[in-house]
């Protein structure tokens, strides 16, 4: 039994919740977010909290009931607080500039790396060695991240390039 699919997900004040067939629509001060449900899960709203139920025993129907209110959780909190990945750059003369929604990054090519970021995600960067990709769909943003990241990853030795705030480089003695 999913313990997580069990747990109703509670509405917060300025969120509402609308239901048509299997997709359910969030409307919320950061904007609107909808996620359509297989066809192996019940999705009922009940006053301020959408509860998801499973449609049988089957295997499959027990993995979607958890993913299912997970997602629906992941839209909530996308409307109300939004989503946040923070990067840190490491490297002497490694540097990111922001420009509209080109993101100007320096990591030791020839050339600069001009990375053009999608609509609905937000790039800033507080410092020159500081980058946060910011939006309201959670599998977006860690997709922004991951391929800004791509660009220069942090290598064991120096641990030069580009890594996650909070990621744990391990790193390697070299030779002697």
């Amino acid at each position: 039994m999913s313990r997580i699919g069990k747990k109703p997900v509670e509405l917060p004040k300025g969120v509402t919740a609308t239901l048509s067939g299997q997709t359910v629509e969030v409307k919320g001060p950061k904007g609107t977010r909808s996620f359509t449900a297989t066809d192996d899960v019940t999705i009922t709203i009940d006053g301020d909290a959408v509860k998801v139920d499973p449609r049988g025993s089957s295997k499959r129907a027990r993995a979607q009931w958890g993913m299912s209110r997970s997602m629906v959780a992941n839209l909530v909190q996308g409307v109300t607080e939004g989503f946040k990945k923070e990067l840190e750059i490491n490297g002497v003369g490694y540097r990111a500039q922001a420009q509209g929604q080109i993101l100007k990054l320096s990591l030791g090519y020839s050339h600069e790396v001009n990375f053009e970021v999608p609509a609905g995600v937000t790039v800033s960067t507080p410092k020159q060695t500081e980058i946060v990709v910011e939006g309201t769909d959670q599998q977006l943003v860690g997709q922004v991240a991951a391929n800004i990241r791509e660009w220069r990853g942090p290598e064991p030795y120096k641990g030069k390039g580009i890594k996650y705030k909070d990621e744990y480089i391990f790193r390697k003695e070299g030779k002697r």
